[in-house]
């Protein structure tokens, strides 16, 4: 990306000034973001659909992409943090726009988002589950269910 001239080589170099692991070929940055573009990219689509069309496997995909999601921008800080404190090696450059604007607040919005749906899909699940028992506890309190010895 870093030799592309056109708008996203320039937005990918204009993001690197926060963080330039992603014009350095970094092997993390490399294995986040191939993952990313072949799983959360394709599964977070197929949530946006399941959600449309009220799908009821859209809770656990879009638990499972949140938490992917969760799960790499954890992983992207805590690298970043790691070479920055045991190695001396920061990435970012030293305006604080830089930092506070592209590295820490565009990255924190994959935290804030990807938790709401988490804790969404958590709840939803959770009450799904209780009506599930509380119907089940229904129909063996009528007799239309046999219990299991």
């Amino acid at each position: 990306m870093a030799g592309q001239q056109d708008f996203f080589g320039q937005l990918w170099k204009e993001y690197a000034w926060s963080d330039s692991r992603y014009l350095t070929s970094d092997p993390f940055v490399l294995c986040m973001e191939t993952v990313t573009a072949i799983c959360w990219g394709p599964l977070s689509f197929c949530v946006a659909l399941m959600i449309t069309f009220q799908h009821p496997l859209r809770h656990p995909l879009q638990a499972l992409v949140s938490l992917g999601q969760i799960y790499g921008d954890v992983l992207y800080y805590a690298t970043s943090m790691f070479d920055h404190y045991h190695k001396g090696v920061t990435y970012c450059r030293p305006e604080a726009y830089y930092f506070w604007g592209y590295y820490f607040f565009m990255n924190f919005i994959w935290i804030v988002i990807p938790g709401y749906l988490l804790y969404s899909s958590i709840e939803a699940s959770g009450r799904a589950f209780q009506a599930l028992d509380k119907q089940s506890k229904s129909a063996q309190g009528n007799g239309h269910a046999k219990k299991k010895n």
